[in-house]
């Protein structure tokens, strides 16, 4: 029997759970309030605090860090495009995660901290299915600049996981169906998954809707003069891009629960940008929609937001005429994380090294590499 201790950082919490083989026997969830997050200056900084917390939880449960056979982390924003698969935690990716290469987000975290408790264990640590898995078709690369292609960043873990459910659910293989994945928590997704691949998707630091952290698309030319007229602080103005936008910038707070009582009690502010953001939601999936030239199977909602009620109703009046609505509220993405590590360690397929998955695409041979 294996024992396994995954590890999954959130914007705003951090999810650890212990597996024996597939069975998970621990979870725990610790939520960071607004107010904590905001004392750090970047996401990097949380580093220290982060991984003290999650060794103190483990101290308070009837598991011992000594038990363990691995350490699994949810794959980081920060890493080189990669082909999908489970990858062993080495040097290499542990540089980019800390350079935040690619992009900055809570989840390049999950690697460092995987790597730092595995390596005084003596145990492998790994990675599956990382943010940066990168399935575009080339057209969907191209951003209107050649020097700033668009990048396939995503929640990949769970648009997969919850694909698979989906595409079983239509009675159809994964790999032979077109479904559009919408994954909503702190950062929004939404994906065109033509068989089984994410084939385009907004990328949720940099564009699509806003959430309740994220700006999402910005006006560009607005948001250059911004710069050069403010000359803001570069960390401070990418963490109030990505932690401070959206339903934060709009209402001074990210939780949904909070906004939707607001709601209730005739707030008329709280109600335009809740239901602007499910506007935009669904505008992005009609979007992706063409993607795949309206042949859609289905159309799946996963996430923490997605036990909202008042979200997915609304999505659903927008949208089903494209196709069938499925919502899985919440995550897989633990459950999938310990998966991917036991089909290495029962040998069943084997682990990409970092330098070995990553992708090369024609845009970089038309475009000079750029990407």
């Amino acid at each position: 029997m294996f024992k396994l201790l995954i590890i999954n950082p959130g914007s705003t919490s951090t999810k650890i759970a212990i597996f024996e083989d597939e069975n998970e026997v621990y979870l725990k969830t610790l939520k960071h309030k607004s107010e904590i997050i905001s004392k750090f200056d970047s996401i990097m900084d949380q580093l220290e605090w982060r991984e003290n917390l999650i060794k103190k939880e483990i101290k308070k449960s009837d598991y011992t860090l000594d038990e363990l056979d691995t350490v699994v982390a949810r794959g980081g924003a920060g890493l080189d495009p990669l082909i999908g698969g489970t990858y062993l935690i080495d040097q290499d990716l542990i540089r980019d995660l800390r350079d935040e290469k690619n992009a900055s987000h809570a989840s390049n975290l999950a690697g460092i901290i995987a790597f730092n408790i595995s390596k005084g264990l003596n145990i492998p640590s790994y990675t599956v299915d990382p943010i940066s898995v990168d399935e575009f078709e080339e057209i969907a690369r191209l951003s209107g600049l050649p020097e700033m292609p668009r990048k396939c960043q995503s929640h990949a873990l769970n648009l997969k996981s919850i694909g698979r459910k989906t595409a079983e659910e239509l009675k159809l293989k994964f790999n032979e169906s077109n479904l559009i994945g919408v994954h909503l928590g702190g950062g929004i997704s939404v994906a065109p998954l033509k068989n089984g691949r994410i084939i385009d998707v907004n990328n949720a630091n940099q564009g699509g809707p806003y959430s309740p952290e994220r700006v999402g698309t910005l006006p560009s030319l607005d948001l250059a003069e911004y710069i050069f007229e403010n000359k803001p602080d570069r960390n401070k103005f990418k963490k109030r891009l990505l932690g401070g936008g959206g339903l934060n910038a709009y209402l001074g707070t990210n939780d949904a629960l909070v906004i939707e009582k607001r709601i209730d009690s005739n707030d008329q502010k709280a109600k335009l940008v809740y239901d602007g953001m499910i506007y935009q939601i669904s505008k992005e999936i009609g979007a992706m929609a063409t993607v795949l030239k309206g042949d859609v199977d289905g159309i799946f909602i996963t996430g923490g937001l997605a036990n909202s009620n008042y979200i997915t109703d609304r999505i659903k009046k927008s949208i089903n005429f494209i196709a069938e609505v499925y919502v899985y509220p919440g995550a897989e993405e633990i459950k999938n994380l310990a998966l991917g590590a036991l089909r290495i360690l029962n040998n069943e397929e084997n682990s990409l090294s970092y330098n070995q998955g990553k992708i090369k695409n024609e845009y970089d041979k038309l475009f000079g590499g750029s990407n």
